[in-house]
């Protein structure tokens, strides 16, 4: 979708499960769309400080431990250029009895809790980002929240 959206850019995907790698490049040929497709770790970035203008993360934390999470926003502020952007869209705080129920269920499956919580906004200030939550709604598997950091 970014590079529909903006067919100018470099697009650069990452993925620790080079299956995964494998499906997005099918997906991306089919497209039309020329993207690099890495295999690595958020919390271990193969790349060289202030690489990136941007970085999106799209249902990755919730699969991420608390220190790993930690981790992974260190490294994304690392990568990123001055005045570089992460946007994030993930789990966050449940509203609503619905939402709450819900919750309370992924708890189980994922370590969601960071998310639940609302921790992940204290995280991107402990990596040094500037932060805002910029939207959420509600799913059928509970809150997702777009936040935005911005490196000073």
């Amino acid at each position: 979708m970014v590079k529909q959206t903006h067919p100018d850019s470099e697009v650069t995907g990452l993925d620790g499960d080079p299956q995964v790698l494998e499906i997005a490049r099918h997906k991306a040929n089919r497209a039309g769309a020329f993207i690099t497709f890495d295999e690595g770790m958020a919390y271990q970035l193969p790349y060289p400080d202030t690489s990136f203008d941007r970085v999106l993360s799209s249902m990755v934390f919730h699969h991420l431990t608390t220190q790993d999470k930690e981790k992974a926003l260190a490294e994304i502020y690392r990568v990123l250029k001055p005045d570089g952007e992460m946007h994030l869209v993930d789990f966050g705080e449940p509203h609503g009895f619905y939402a709450k129920i819900v919750s309370s269920l992924m708890r189980r499956f994922e370590r969601v809790d960071d998310n639940i919580n609302g921790r992940i906004p204290e995280m991107f200030i402990t990596a040094k980002f500037s932060v805002a939550k910029t939207s959420e709604f509600l799913t059928l598997f509970g809150t997702l929240a777009f936040l935005r950091g911005w490196k000073s």
